[in-house]
């Protein structure tokens, strides 16, 4: 029973609580969010080490008039539980429930969204900038991880941050590091005396400076003076970079501390100017499972609280599994193969080639735009480097893509892991763009497997290539458990027929192709007869097999689990125009012009239009109206 945590209602409520209720009310939350996590998965190690942060920031703030900006969002569920979502916390990343990250539409006490890592000092600095134009006194707050500075827009907004020097507070939840009980009690004592010291010793130090100024050789003094603080500041005073950007540092302190944080934020945002306080935290803090392997409960499927085992009882590895395994393979035997991976070894399959070819393996942190132009350099000096990285987040290095990979033609594999929908994680993880970003770059080939077999020989394909290719993949393990099959590379730009009929042809992408055999075998006993085909390649495309369908069949379904605007079915619908074929009748299932929510991916295939019975009411329509030109579902 949570009797702290259910009297709750805001924010404010932190306010009248003594000490010792507040780490009871710690405990409470941590209870629950483990209870929560256990049956609907989600982002628990990193939340579990953010719970006291968070009680102390809302202990000080009022939020939602005071603004806490999260970084990524892995860190906010004791956000959510102190700002009036408790009752809908139990459908935590379910479909109709709660998101896992920060929603600008779920609550007032979320000011920014958040999904992917490091924006959150840019946000926070646009905040402050609106704010200051107003002439308002909010209190401006940026909650960033220490994984999440390695991203070249943190870096970019601490520096203009400093430049503008407006009021401005960021915490910097360092869980990489561990806290020393000596340490964390000196370090947090100096951190709070050197708040409350900071405008007193300020003033002080610049009526010495004036005093020094109308003495003989004042000048050179002053100079000698600051060169030699410079100095001894660079070798006792962490956090010199922070200073060096314009902020005032303070800490590292124990983030688990409640006392020493809440004083330490009532002296901070009294400051002028932009402040950093520096907190260190235990990733998995209060649930041992997770304390001894953070990683592995950073985020995690559903699992039995008791002893963190996972409920799920698959058996066949999953794609991105089988692809850690084939670059394996593939580099036994090439040399050349580098990988790299943005902060997602484990995540993307490469854990084992790290072990293998450590000299090889190369994770440049949260930061895709270097991971891309690092794998440039790297072609362009002879290797042949395999870029994994999530569909959501390769979008952030589209210039890179373009710019130093395609217009150079330089033989960069991007191996493009989450690929489609991809549940519970929502619009801010959904891989349906990248068909759409990627087919229309020059010189680059696209490729999406059906099935882990295809993933293996597509990998060894886009090796034989002399130019860049992307194959992209889903989320879990998908159909077939046949997929250790020779390392063969495909006919570059042939797509397979699956299954051959006379009265319309349904041509798929990837993940859609098994859904497509499926509905052929349900129009069967309707009495339409369907040939399936698995595209493969969406660039180049099989334009002969495309348009002899078109002139032997005169009705065309694509499906695909992408963005319907400058997908896979576009590029259909574009070859047949260039090939005056406009009258044939061309139904493209696919996205919706719109972000879709978080849920089980079966409900939202069935949602967005691209399940079975999707491709069936499609065929059939289009069968009775084979005479116009494109069937809009």
């Amino acid at each position: 029973m949570s009797e702290l945590l259910d009297d709750i209602q805001s924010p404010a409520d932190l306010k009248s609580l003594s000490l010792s209720q507040l780490h009871t009310l710690a405990g409470e939350i941590r209870e629950r969010i483990i209870e929560t996590t256990a049956r609907t998965g989600g982002h628990l190690a990193p939340n579990l080490g953010t719970v006291e942060l968070t009680i102390a920031l809302h202990r000080e703030l009022n939020s939602p008039a005071d603004k806490i900006i999260w970084d990524v969002g892995h860190q906010c569920y004791t956000h959510k539980l102190l700002t009036d979502r408790q009752k809908e916390f139990a459908n935590l990343r379910q479909y109709g429930g709660l998101s896992g990250f920060t929603s600008r539409q779920e609550s007032p006490h979320d000011p920014f969204g958040a999904g992917h890592g490091s924006t959150s000092i840019s946000a926070a600095l646009g905040f402050a900038t609106a704010r200051d134009l107003r002439g308002e006194d909010e209190t401006i707050v940026a909650v960033i991880g220490d994984g999440a500075l390695t991203g070249g827009l943190a870096l970019e907004a601490l520096n203009q941050a400093g430049e503008q020097q407006r009021d401005l507070l960021v915490v910097l939840n360092d869980n990489e590091m561990s806290i020393s009980h000596n340490v964390g009690a000196m370090s947090g004592y100096l951190a709070t005396l050197r708040a409350t010291l900071h405008p007193a010793g300020r003033r002080a130090r610049e009526d010495a400076l004036r005093l020094l100024r109308h003495i003989p050789m004042g000048e050179d003094m002053v100079h000698a003076l600051d060169r030699i603080k410079l100095g001894i500041k660079q070798l006792v005073v962490p956090g010199m970079l922070f200073e060096q950007f314009g902020f005032t540092y303070l800490g590292p302190i124990d983030g688990h501390n409640i006392a020493h944080m809440s004083s330490l934020f009532k002296h901070a945002v009294r400051l002028k100017g932009p402040v950093l306080v520096h907190l260190l935290t235990q990733k998995g803090r209060g649930y041992e499972p997770a304390e001894d392997n953070p990683r592995r409960f950073h985020g995690t499927s559903p699992f039995l609280p008791e002893n963190g085992e996972t409920v799920s009882s698959r058996q066949q590895p999953t794609f991105s599994e089988v692809l850690g395994q084939t670059v394996c393979e593939l580099a036994e035997d090439d040399e050349r193969i580098v990988a790299i991976s943005a902060a997602m070894l484990d995540g993307t399959g490469l854990d084992q080639f790290k072990k293998l070819f450590p000299g090889r393996c190369f994770d440049v942190g949260m930061a895709e735009e270097h991971a891309v132009t690092y794998a440039a350099g790297l072609a362009a000096a002879g290797m042949r480097p395999i870029v994994t990285i999530y569909s959501t987040f390769l979008q952030r290095s589209y210039d890179q893509i373009i710019h130093d990979v395609a217009l150079q033609n330089l033989p960069v594999i991007f191996a493009v892991d989450r690929a489609g929908l991809v549940g519970a994680d929502g619009p801010t993880h959904h891989g349906l763009f990248d068909l759409s970003y990627l087919r229309h770059i020059p010189n680059m080939t696209v490729m999406a497997p059906s099935d882990k077999a295809e993933l293996r020989r597509m990998l060894a394909t886009a090796l034989t290539l002399d130019s860049p290719a992307a194959l992209r993949y889903p989320r879990g393990c998908g159909p077939g458990a046949d997929w250790q099959v020779p390392l063969e590379p495909l006919p570059a730009g042939k797509a397979k027929v699956r299954r051959e009929g006379n009265d319309i042809a349904v041509v798929a992408v990837g993940d859609c192709v098994s859904a497509a055999l499926e509905a052929a075998e349900v129009l069967s006993k309707q009495g339409i007869d369907a040939t399936v085909v698995d595209a493969r390649f969406v660039k180049p495309l099989d334009e002969d097999l495309i348009i002899s369908l078109a002139q032997e069949i005169g009705a065309i379904i694509t499906v695909e689990d992408n963005a319907r605007a400058g997908g896979f079915g576009s590029g259909v619908a574009e070859l047949l125009n260039d090939c005056g074929l406009e009258d044939v009748g061309l139904a493209r299932l696919g996205i919706p012009d719109e972000f879709i929510t978080f849920g089980d991916v079966e409900r939202l295939r069935a949602d967005v239009g691209i399940d079975t019975e999707a491709i069936v009411q499609a065929a059939g329509k289009l069968c009775r109206s084979v005479d116009v030109a494109y069937v809009s579902k």
